[in-house]
Order: C-alpha cells, then structure tokens, then sequence
C-alpha cells in the first residue's frame, strides 16, 4: 500500500514503524498492512505484580494529526485492570490532548501503559479493579489469546525475558511515576475548585479596587485644610483689590480738589 510521504503523520509513523519492527522483550507494535493508522501491540505484565506472566494485546488509533495530537489505545486481552475494546483513559492517550507532548511516541505509550497496570483504577474511563487473584488469573489465560486480524497467539510475539529487560522495566515505572491516570469524574472538592477561584480572584479584584480608591481620593482633613486654605487666600486677594480701589479713589479726588480750589497750582 503506498503512502503519501510528505504528510508529516506519514513519516513519523514509517519512521517509528522501523524502529519498533524487532519485537522487545516488554513490547511489539506494528501497523496493520492497509492502514498505518491503526497499529496493533502487544505487551507484557510488570514484573512483581498481579499482571506477572501475563501478555496483553491491544489496538493504538492515531489520528491523522499525529504526534501533535495523541493517540487512542485499546486492550483486546481480559486483564482485570482495563476493560476491553473500550479507549482507556491515560494522561497520555486520547482522552486527554491537553496533557500530549509531540515528542512522545507509540513506544512511550507502551512503556507508560505497562507502568500504569499495576495502579488502580480510581473510576477513570475504562478502568477496572479486580481482585489480585482473578488479575493473576487473567495473567495465565492471557498467554493463549489470539487476535482474529493478526491471527498470532500472545505466547508466539514476545521473545522470551532476559536480564536486558530491567531497563525497560524501570523506564516504565519512571513514566508512571510521571504521567498522572486522568479521572473523567472530579471529585465534589474539585468541581468546587474553579467556584471558590472565581470568588477569590472577585474578592481579590474588590480588594485591590477599595485599595486603589482609598490610594486616589485624598482624606477628608486634607481636602478640608485645602478648601479652607483657598478661602482664605481668595478673601485675602478680594480685601487687596477693595483696599487697592479704594487708595485709587481717595487719591484721585485730592488731585480733584486741589485742581478745584487752584487750577494753576499743578
């Protein structure tokens, strides 16, 4: 099947396809042959817990904006810890392209998917919480499943476990550690979060307004000493110019007078 290879989703999954084509002792992920958007993986339980021995296969849909958008994931194999043909939500799959890094890939999910199988489900989308003895269980089944479009059993995928293994093993766990199981239903005390925000950046703002008016408008005794020190200054200006009116006047009537009493006198 050809491929147009200058649509950047094109190339990055030819490129990865490559290099996920040996099989690892954690994890194997090839495209189907008619569609490199849908890949097919398989996996194998973490060590030291209920999923140990066990091998799980499943289904990654990419969308067509791949990697800037993450990709969907879906187990095929019972497990007890996602439910199967359903999209599980993970920090690092569909359910949640807000928490997607370009620079992740379809082997970072793997590794992030192992080290998230032995957490617990907490009621997140496609999550289950079986005991520890039907998970074991499902772990000793599982090696005999066989997907109808592979046509392969689990046990004939994965080479079998060497020493070389431990460094994929902690690298998973490093991602769990990392990546947060996103929760489709927030607890009340979360719902809440976003209210008692909005109420705190509104106090916050009525705050700084009070602040920015008592900074701006002058106290009253100032405006006070200010009104009355005008008064003052306008009656003192208001006595000069009657004095200065009346000094004009009385001097303007002797020069009257004493032209009056002898005109040649000036």
């Amino acid at each position: 099947m050809s491929f147009n290879t200058r649509c950047p989703a094109v190339k990055r999954l030819l490129k990865e396809a490559q290099e996920l084509s040996q099989s690892a002792e954690l994890f194997y992920a090839q495209p189907l042959e008619d569609n490199l958007f849908e890949w097919h993986f398989t996996i194998r339980g973490p060590p030291e817990s209920d999923f140990q021995g066990g091998i799980y296969h499943g289904r990654i849909l990419l969308p067509a904006e791949y990697p800037m958008k993450p990709p969907s994931i879906i187990l095929l194999t019972p497990n007890g810890r996602f439910k199967v043909n359903e999209k599980i939500c993970l920090s690092i799959s569909g359910h949640h392209p807000e928490t997607w890094l370009p620079s992740w890939s379809i082997r970072t999910a793997l590794l992030a998917l192992i080290g998230f199988m032995p957490t617990m489900g907490e009621g997140a989308i496609g999550s289950l919480d079986y005991s520890c003895e039907e998970r074991k269980d499902l772990a000793l089944k599982s090696i005999n499943f066989k997907c109808s479009v592979c046509n392969v059993s689990n046990s004939e995928i994965l080479p079998e476990l060497t020493d070389k293994s431990n460094e994929d093993c902690a690298e998973a766990r490093e991602l769990a550690s990392q990546i947060q199981f996103k929760n489709s239903k927030p607890s009340e005390e979360q719902k809440s979060q976003p209210e008692l925000t909005r109420r705190n950046v509104a106090s916050s703002s009525s705050e700084n307004s009070s602040a920015n008016l008592q900074t701006n408008v002058p106290p009253v005794d100032n405006r006070i000493q200010t009104s009355t020190t005008q008064a003052n200054n306008s009656t003192t200006l208001t006595i000069m110019i009657v004095l200065s009116g009346l000094f004009i006047f009385l001097l303007l009537r002797r020069i009257y007078l004493i032209v009056d009493r002898d005109p040649f006198s000036v």
